[in-house]
């Protein structure tokens, strides 16, 4: 069912979430695609990522606690659950089956 699918910028946005590790929260988030993947990445594109990834049960989410830096507010951290990091594994092994299939074809 492609709802539960991932689109590129869900899974880019999934592997940051592991990459940057534990309190994964919006800016490093952004800021990781932005360098990784050289482009520009706006805060709303990663919000609406990270809100479908936790619907489809990739991630799951919780507030830390509220900080006088942030106006009170606390922040968002977000952690792969299992069924995400099951399925970055087959992300990645189904792309190297199709890179080694590219690879063993001669030009």
């Amino acid at each position: 069912m492609k709802g539960d699918r991932l689109g590129e910028f869900e899974e880019l946005t999934l592997l940051a979430i592991r990459a940057v590790g534990p309190l994964a929260y919006g800016v490093p988030i952004q800021q990781f695609i932005e360098k990784t993947a050289a482009r520009n990445v706006t805060m709303g594109a990663v919000y609406a990522a990270l809100d479908r990834l936790e619907d489809k049960g990739f991630v799951r989410s919780e507030f830390g606690e509220a900080t006088a830096q942030r106006g009170g507010k606390a922040r968002r951290h977000f952690e792969v659950t299992p069924l995400g990091m099951r399925t970055i594994k087959e992300l990645r092994a189904t792309r190297e089956r199709i890179w080694r299939a590219i690879e063993g074809r001669s030009s």
